[in-house]
């Protein structure tokens, strides 16, 4: 879904970029011009989905602080209350890293294409990968393969 907006949202700007140009400037130096144009918003985008990833993270954990500190308030410290509060800032970490990761492929894919940058996304992914997969398990208290098997069981 994230990849899809970006995606959209630099074809837009390509489009209307070449429109303003008009046909008898896309050959030459104009489409030189739209090449910059359209580099120049792939990096808008990507610096775009990276600060939404960021906000997300920030939003949530002050969400989740603020609700936890309401209802340790309310109902005093509770085993039931801190679970929430780690679900609900693991829950907003997760959506965040997808975001981020998201950015990091459009960056690697679209921007700079090299073996060195590929390298990197790689080993980026593979990192909030593991992150992610460790926060799930975190959050849940199971495996994500016994969520599932539980679920049919339970059928």
């Amino acid at each position: 879904m994230i990849i899809g907006f970006a995606t959209v949202a630099a074809s837009v700007l390509f489009v209307s970029v070449a429109a303003a140009q008009g046909a008898g400037e896309m050959r030459g130096q104009g489409s030189e011009r739209v090449a910059e144009w359209f580099d120049t918003g792939l990096h808008w985008t990507v610096r775009a989905i990276e600060v939404v990833g960021i906000a997300t993270i920030v939003i949530g954990a002050v969400a989740a602080t603020a609700v936890f500190l309401y209802r340790t308030m309310q109902k005093g410290p509770k085993e039931a209350v801190y679970h929430n509060f780690r679900s609900s800032l693991g829950r907003s970490i997760l959506l965040g890293l997808e975001f981020l990761v998201a950015a990091d492929i459009i960056n690697t894919v679209a921007i700079d294409p090299t073996l060195q940058s590929v390298a990197v996304l790689a080993a980026v992914v593979a990192v909030r990968t593991f992150l992610s997969f460790a926060l799930e398990v975190e959050i849940d208290g199971q495996w994500p393969w016994r969520k599932h098997k539980n679920k049919s069981d339970s059928v």
